[in-house]
Protein backbone atom coordinates (compact mmCIF):
# COMPACT_ATOMS: atom_id res chain seq x y z
CA UNK A 1 0.00 0.00 0.00
CA UNK A 2 1.21 3.51 -0.79
CA UNK A 3 -0.81 5.32 1.86
CA UNK A 4 2.14 7.44 2.92
CA UNK A 5 2.06 9.41 -0.32
CA UNK A 6 0.87 13.01 -0.15
CA UNK A 7 -2.69 13.16 -1.53
CA UNK A 8 -2.76 15.06 -4.85
CA UNK A 9 -4.79 18.09 -5.88
CA UNK A 10 -7.58 17.38 -8.35
CA UNK A 11 -7.76 19.99 -11.10
CA UNK A 12 -11.21 20.47 -12.65
CA UNK A 13 -13.05 23.04 -14.72
CA UNK A 14 -14.73 24.14 -11.48
CA UNK A 15 -11.43 24.73 -9.70
CA UNK A 16 -8.81 22.79 -7.83
CA UNK A 17 -9.84 20.43 -5.04
CA UNK A 18 -7.27 18.85 -2.72
CA UNK A 19 -7.95 15.17 -2.23
CA UNK A 20 -8.04 13.92 1.34
CA UNK A 21 -7.12 10.45 2.49
CA UNK A 22 -9.52 8.31 4.47
CA UNK A 23 -8.42 5.03 6.02
CA UNK A 24 -11.16 2.45 6.35
CA UNK A 25 -11.03 -1.03 7.80
CA UNK A 26 -13.31 -3.19 5.67
CA UNK A 27 -13.33 -6.85 6.59
CA UNK A 28 -9.77 -7.85 7.42
CA UNK A 29 -8.15 -5.18 5.24
CA UNK A 30 -7.36 -1.51 5.82
CA UNK A 31 -7.90 0.59 2.72
CA UNK A 32 -6.55 4.03 1.87
CA UNK A 33 -9.12 6.03 -0.06
CA UNK A 34 -8.73 9.38 -1.79
CA UNK A 35 -11.83 11.59 -1.91
CA UNK A 36 -12.80 15.26 -1.86
CA UNK A 37 -14.96 15.19 1.25
CA UNK A 38 -17.05 12.79 3.34
CA UNK A 39 -20.83 13.15 3.57
CA UNK A 40 -22.56 10.82 6.01
CA UNK A 41 -25.52 12.42 7.83
CA UNK A 42 -28.59 13.84 6.13
CA UNK A 43 -27.65 17.24 7.56
CA UNK A 44 -24.22 17.02 5.94
CA UNK A 45 -25.80 15.98 2.65
CA UNK A 46 -28.26 18.87 2.68
CA UNK A 47 -25.49 21.33 3.45
CA UNK A 48 -23.29 19.91 0.69
CA UNK A 49 -26.00 19.91 -1.99
CA UNK A 50 -26.97 23.51 -1.19
CA UNK A 51 -23.42 24.74 -1.36
CA UNK A 52 -23.26 27.26 -4.21
CA UNK A 53 -19.53 27.98 -4.36
CA UNK A 54 -16.53 25.70 -4.55
CA UNK A 55 -18.60 22.55 -4.20
CA UNK A 56 -16.51 19.46 -4.80
CA UNK A 57 -17.63 17.12 -7.61
CA UNK A 58 -20.24 14.90 -5.97
CA UNK A 59 -18.93 11.80 -7.73
CA UNK A 60 -15.69 11.90 -5.73
CA UNK A 61 -17.39 12.44 -2.37
CA UNK A 62 -17.34 9.48 0.01
CA UNK A 63 -21.05 8.75 0.51
CA UNK A 64 -22.63 6.51 3.16
CA UNK A 65 -24.09 4.08 0.63
CA UNK A 66 -20.62 3.28 -0.73
CA UNK A 67 -19.34 2.52 2.76
CA UNK A 68 -22.32 0.28 3.56
CA UNK A 69 -22.00 -1.56 0.24
CA UNK A 70 -18.28 -2.13 0.78
CA UNK A 71 -18.92 -3.70 4.19
CA UNK A 72 -21.75 -5.84 2.81
CA UNK A 73 -19.48 -7.15 0.06
CA UNK A 74 -16.75 -7.89 2.59
CA UNK A 75 -18.96 -10.23 4.59
CA UNK A 76 -19.89 -12.07 1.36
CA UNK A 77 -16.28 -12.90 0.48
CA UNK A 78 -17.05 -16.40 -0.78
CA UNK A 79 -19.82 -15.12 -3.03
CA UNK A 80 -17.51 -12.70 -4.84
CA UNK A 81 -14.22 -14.59 -5.08
CA UNK A 82 -13.62 -15.67 -8.67
CA UNK A 83 -16.79 -14.00 -10.00
CA UNK A 84 -17.29 -11.12 -12.43
CA UNK A 85 -18.54 -7.78 -11.15
CA UNK A 86 -19.85 -4.68 -12.94
CA UNK A 87 -19.88 -1.55 -10.80
CA UNK A 88 -22.17 1.25 -11.98
CA UNK A 89 -21.37 4.84 -11.00
CA UNK A 90 -18.08 3.86 -9.39
CA UNK A 91 -17.26 7.22 -7.78
CA UNK A 92 -14.31 6.77 -5.44
CA UNK A 93 -14.43 3.07 -6.29
CA UNK A 94 -14.67 1.71 -2.74
CA UNK A 95 -17.16 -1.18 -3.25
CA UNK A 96 -15.44 -2.46 -6.40
CA UNK A 97 -12.08 -2.12 -4.68
CA UNK A 98 -13.27 -4.42 -1.90
CA UNK A 99 -14.68 -6.91 -4.42
CA UNK A 100 -11.36 -6.96 -6.31
CA UNK A 101 -9.42 -7.42 -3.07
CA UNK A 102 -11.57 -10.51 -2.45
CA UNK A 103 -10.59 -11.97 -5.82
CA UNK A 104 -13.44 -10.82 -8.06
CA UNK A 105 -12.93 -9.71 -11.67
CA UNK A 106 -14.17 -6.13 -11.50
CA UNK A 107 -15.11 -3.60 -14.18
CA UNK A 108 -15.69 -0.14 -12.72
CA UNK A 109 -17.69 2.29 -14.83
CA UNK A 110 -18.56 5.96 -14.61
CA UNK A 111 -19.48 8.53 -17.21
CA UNK A 112 -16.72 10.88 -16.03
CA UNK A 113 -13.08 10.29 -16.91
CA UNK A 114 -12.15 12.54 -13.98
CA UNK A 115 -13.98 10.34 -11.51
CA UNK A 116 -12.51 7.17 -12.98
CA UNK A 117 -9.05 8.70 -12.64
CA UNK A 118 -9.63 8.92 -8.88
CA UNK A 119 -10.97 5.35 -8.83
CA UNK A 120 -7.80 4.23 -10.59
CA UNK A 121 -5.63 6.14 -8.12
CA UNK A 122 -7.42 4.38 -5.29
CA UNK A 123 -6.81 1.00 -6.87
CA UNK A 124 -3.11 1.72 -7.33
CA UNK A 125 -2.87 3.20 -3.84
CA UNK A 126 -4.01 -0.09 -2.38
CA UNK A 127 -1.90 -2.30 -4.62
CA UNK A 128 -4.86 -3.59 -6.64
CA UNK A 129 -4.09 -3.54 -10.37
CA UNK A 130 -6.66 -6.03 -11.68
CA UNK A 131 -9.64 -3.64 -12.01
CA UNK A 132 -10.72 -2.53 -15.48
CA UNK A 133 -11.82 1.11 -15.62
CA UNK A 134 -14.28 2.06 -18.33
CA UNK A 135 -16.00 5.34 -19.22
CA UNK A 136 -19.66 4.52 -19.83
CA UNK A 137 -22.87 6.54 -20.03
CA UNK A 138 -26.08 4.76 -19.06
CA UNK A 139 -27.92 6.67 -21.81
CA UNK A 140 -25.50 5.37 -24.46
CA UNK A 141 -24.80 1.93 -23.08
CA UNK A 142 -22.91 -0.44 -25.38
CA UNK A 143 -21.62 -3.18 -23.06
CA UNK A 144 -23.09 -6.59 -23.98
CA UNK A 145 -21.05 -8.68 -21.53
CA UNK A 146 -22.76 -10.54 -18.70
CA UNK A 147 -21.66 -10.34 -15.08
CA UNK A 148 -22.30 -12.47 -12.01
CA UNK A 149 -22.85 -9.33 -9.94
CA UNK A 150 -23.97 -5.81 -10.80
CA UNK A 151 -23.28 -3.46 -7.90
CA UNK A 152 -23.93 0.21 -7.26
CA UNK A 153 -24.16 2.67 -4.38
CA UNK A 154 -26.78 5.45 -4.43
CA UNK A 155 -27.46 5.08 -8.17
CA UNK A 156 -31.29 4.95 -8.11
CA UNK A 157 -31.90 8.57 -7.07
CA UNK A 158 -33.25 9.89 -10.42
CA UNK A 159 -36.55 8.63 -11.87
CA UNK A 160 -35.35 9.73 -15.32
CA UNK A 161 -32.56 7.13 -15.18
CA UNK A 162 -34.69 4.16 -14.14
CA UNK A 163 -35.43 2.89 -17.66
CA UNK A 164 -31.74 3.01 -18.49
CA UNK A 165 -30.87 1.06 -15.35
CA UNK A 166 -33.56 -1.51 -16.06
CA UNK A 167 -32.02 -2.02 -19.51
CA UNK A 168 -28.57 -2.60 -17.97
CA UNK A 169 -29.95 -4.98 -15.36
CA UNK A 170 -31.67 -7.10 -18.00
CA UNK A 171 -28.86 -6.92 -20.54
CA UNK A 172 -25.80 -7.44 -18.38
CA UNK A 173 -26.82 -9.76 -15.57
CA UNK A 174 -25.61 -13.31 -16.19
CA UNK A 175 -27.93 -16.30 -15.64
CA UNK A 176 -27.93 -16.88 -11.90
CA UNK A 177 -26.51 -13.38 -11.33
CA UNK A 178 -27.61 -10.89 -8.71
CA UNK A 179 -27.77 -7.16 -8.09
CA UNK A 180 -26.40 -5.57 -4.92
CA UNK A 181 -27.53 -1.97 -4.56
CA UNK A 182 -26.98 0.30 -1.54
CA UNK A 183 -29.33 3.22 -1.00
CA UNK A 184 -30.17 5.58 1.91
CA UNK A 185 -33.93 5.01 1.55
CA UNK A 186 -34.55 7.66 -1.11
CA UNK A 187 -38.23 7.73 -2.22
CA UNK A 188 -37.34 7.57 -5.93
CA UNK A 189 -35.15 4.53 -5.29
CA UNK A 190 -37.92 2.75 -3.42
CA UNK A 191 -40.26 3.31 -6.39
CA UNK A 192 -37.89 1.47 -8.73
CA UNK A 193 -37.31 -1.34 -6.25
CA UNK A 194 -41.04 -1.78 -5.72
CA UNK A 195 -41.64 -1.89 -9.48
CA UNK A 196 -38.94 -4.54 -9.92
CA UNK A 197 -40.47 -6.61 -7.13
CA UNK A 198 -43.89 -6.28 -8.77
CA UNK A 199 -42.32 -7.56 -12.01
CA UNK A 200 -41.16 -10.73 -10.27
CA UNK A 201 -37.72 -9.82 -8.93
CA UNK A 202 -36.95 -11.20 -5.49
CA UNK A 203 -35.80 -8.44 -3.15
CA UNK A 204 -34.27 -8.66 0.30
CA UNK A 205 -32.13 -6.22 2.19
CA UNK A 206 -29.77 -5.65 5.07
CA UNK A 207 -29.91 -2.45 7.08
CA UNK A 208 -26.75 -0.57 8.00
CA UNK A 209 -26.34 2.53 10.20
CA UNK A 210 -23.46 4.90 9.61
CA UNK A 211 -22.13 7.77 11.67
CA UNK A 212 -22.03 8.35 15.37
CA UNK A 213 -24.10 10.51 17.64
CA UNK A 214 -27.84 10.43 18.14
CA UNK A 215 -28.80 10.53 14.44
CA UNK A 216 -26.96 7.81 12.47
CA UNK A 217 -27.66 7.53 8.73
CA UNK A 218 -29.62 4.40 7.77
CA UNK A 219 -28.62 2.69 4.53
CA UNK A 220 -30.19 -0.41 2.99
CA UNK A 221 -28.19 -2.84 0.87
CA UNK A 222 -30.66 -4.57 -1.46
CA UNK A 223 -29.99 -7.95 -3.02
CA UNK A 224 -32.13 -8.54 -6.09
CA UNK A 225 -32.60 -11.76 -8.05
CA UNK A 226 -34.34 -11.73 -11.45
CA UNK A 227 -37.64 -13.53 -11.99
CA UNK A 228 -37.60 -17.35 -12.02
CA UNK A 229 -34.38 -17.56 -10.03
CA UNK A 230 -34.51 -18.65 -6.38
CA UNK A 231 -32.31 -17.58 -3.50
Amino acid sequence: MQGAQQPPVLGTSMGDFPLAECRLRVGDRELSLLHTTTVISLEEETRFLHQTENRAPYGIVLWPAAIALAHDIAIRAGEFRGHSVLELGAGTGLPGLVAAALGARVVQTDRSELILAVSRMNGERNGIHSIEYRVADWAEWTDRACYDWIIGSDILYADTLHDQLRHIFHTNLAPGGRLLIADPYRPSSLRLLESLEAAGWQVRYARWSLGGGSDPRPVAVYELVPPRVSF
